[in-house]
């Protein structure tokens, strides 16, 4: 069932991230959707070009303005900002919203991480900060995005000029999810009923070797591409500060399988089927390609 404002015939969402890549499709299928008002939250609003999205100014850099972007909010994406303050934005960000507002935030399998030192205790964090408000909440936690393989800025270069993907697997497997489906589940927690209170641990349909998933890119490519091992400290080469810390926590997760583990939730959620890397790569794979030199 939708949730319908009070006086109105509108359900408001705030979306967080907007240009992100759950964030992007999540507002997409919103807008999309009879009785459902996206707001597109992002720190240049003039940069939100998405049909039927109305752009807000929204930076955990500026809380000043986050009174504005809730404003009549009935739901919330949270987009987990990766730096140590999180905890604290976050529950900041929620407390300006009406105590009847729908809050999902987007953590990841660090999320359940044991451990409470930091900066193992860093994701719990900002999941309490969301679980203690008082607000109606959902906790989504997905595995990697297949994205990351078409991203420049994560493993797009090295795949389409190298052939290579250098990844510190320790030949542990991967549940790679595709971010659109994670924005899937989001959707249905933001506007219906029955997921309050509900952690949803999100994967893709099967768990795949480095190996395997390198074969998988291969073909997409046109080109071979190899896994390249890599220990923990020479994939965290180069980055420094929290950045370092949170990375080494997670390849140290990576590798003792924390992202192997495939559930059935999306399909729950949604009622259809997750994506599998070659449906991802069937149409994402052409940006894998070698251009002429």
């Amino acid at each position: 069932m939708q949730r319908k404002s009070t006086g109105n015939d509108v359900t408001r969402v705030l979306v967080t991230g907007v240009r992100g890549k759950t964030g992007l499709p999540l507002a997409e299928s919103l807008a999309a959707r009879q009785g459902v008002e996206v707001l597109g939250g992002s720190g240049d609003p003039s940069t939100v070009g998405i049909d039927g999205v109305h752009p807000v100014a929204f930076s955990w850099d500026e809380p000043a303005g986050w009174a504005t972007a809730t404003d009549g909010v009935d739901a919330v994406y949270v987009v987990r900002p990766d730096r140590p303050d999180a905890p604290e934005l976050v529950g900041a960000l929620v407390a300006q919203t009406s105590p009847s507002t729908r809050v999902v935030l987007l953590s990841d399998k660090d999320g359940g991480h044991p451990g409470s030192d930091y900066p193992a205790g860093w994701a719990p964090s900002v999941e309490r900060a969301v679980r203690g408000s008082g607000r109606p909440w959902t906790i989504l936690r997905p595995g990697w995005f297949m994205q990351v393989f078409t991203d420049p800025r994560f493993y797009r270069h090295q795949i389409a000029d190298s052939g290579e993907l250098p990844f510190p697997s320790g030949g542990a497997e991967m549940a790679w999810i595709d971010a659109r489906d994670i924005a899937a589940v989001a959707g249905r927690a933001l506007i219906e009923d029955g997921h309050a209170g509900r952690t949803y641990e999100l994967s893709g349909p099967v768990s795949l070797s480095l190996p395997r998933t390198a074969e998988l890119l291969s073909d997409a490519a046109g080109h071979p591409v190899v896994h390249r091992d890599l220990t923990v400290d020479e994939a965290v080469a180069g980055t420094e500060g929290f950045e370092r810390d949170l990375n080494r926590l997670t390849f140290e997760r990576v590798r003792a399988g924390g992202f192997a583990v495939v559930t059935d939730t999306v399909a729950r959620v949604t009622g259809a089927a997750p994506r599998t890397l070659e449906d991802f790569l069937s149409a994402s794979g052409p940006a894998l390609r070698r251009t002429s030199r």
